[in-house]
């Protein structure tokens, strides 16, 4: 009885290990996130790259593919070359949907699929601008109804009125009122952990300085 009771202290004692080890390498690579010079398309694609390790590597974690996803989908905004942006789309939306596998549907990754759909409008916004920008809407109103205090919910919203043109149904107005709502959630929103996505209210800020 003795030998099963050390097995079992030992196992929980790795398992432990294991955790903070997982927890301490992402909390180093998500806090690069923070910084204005990991902005940059090639800086994002080696940290996706990163986080698409770790993933590889801890095959019971969303959150991973979530950041790899989240990488590639900044880096396809950046991307001046436009024949390269579908490419780098169609990773970020399969590092994304390999992170709803493991966690399921949530406000976070609809968010993050609402982002992927509104950079492939930037391929060619004529012709995609009306597929892409009702994909969009959707998974943010899918995303409100998963979880209605998710600040990145309202601060998307308010970025795809501030950009569509009037005419296509675009609002300074109403964007900007969204973002000052936004800013409300980031206020009082609190992330599951201290690895969970957090980003967003600065972008929100410098958003809302715009005339």
């Amino acid at each position: 009885m003795k030998s099963i009771i050390a097995y079992f202290l030992l196992l929980a004692v790795v398992t432990a290990n294991g955790q903070d080890r997982y927890e301490a390498a992402m909390k180093q690579q998500v806090g690069l996130l923070d910084s204005a010079s990991t902005f940059n398309p090639a800086s994002l694609k080696a940290l996706g790259n990163t986080f698409e390790r770790i993933a590889d590597a801890e095959k019971t974690q969303w959150l991973p593919y979530y950041y790899a996803s989240y990488c590639l989908v900044n880096e396809a905004f950046m991307t001046e070359d436009k024949t390269k942006v579908d490419p780098i789309a169609d990773k970020a939306a399969l590092m994304a949907e390999k992170a709803v596998a493991l966690k399921g549907e949530d406000s976070e990754l609809s968010c993050l699929l609402s982002l992927i759909a509104v950079s492939r409008i930037a391929v060619d916004p004529m012709t995609r601008g009306a597929k892409y920008g009702t994909e969009s809407a959707e998974l943010l109103d899918k995303a409100k109804q998963q979880n209605p205090e998710n600040p990145r919910v309202y601060l998307l919203a308010g970025q795809n009125l501030l950009f569509t043109p009037e005419a296509f149904g675009g609002s300074k107005t109403k964007g900007k009122e969204l973002l000052n709502l936004a800013l409300q959630k980031f206020s009082t929103f609190k992330p599951e952990s201290g690895i969970s996505p957090r980003w967003g209210e600065a972008y929100t800020k410098e958003l809302l300085k715009m005339p």
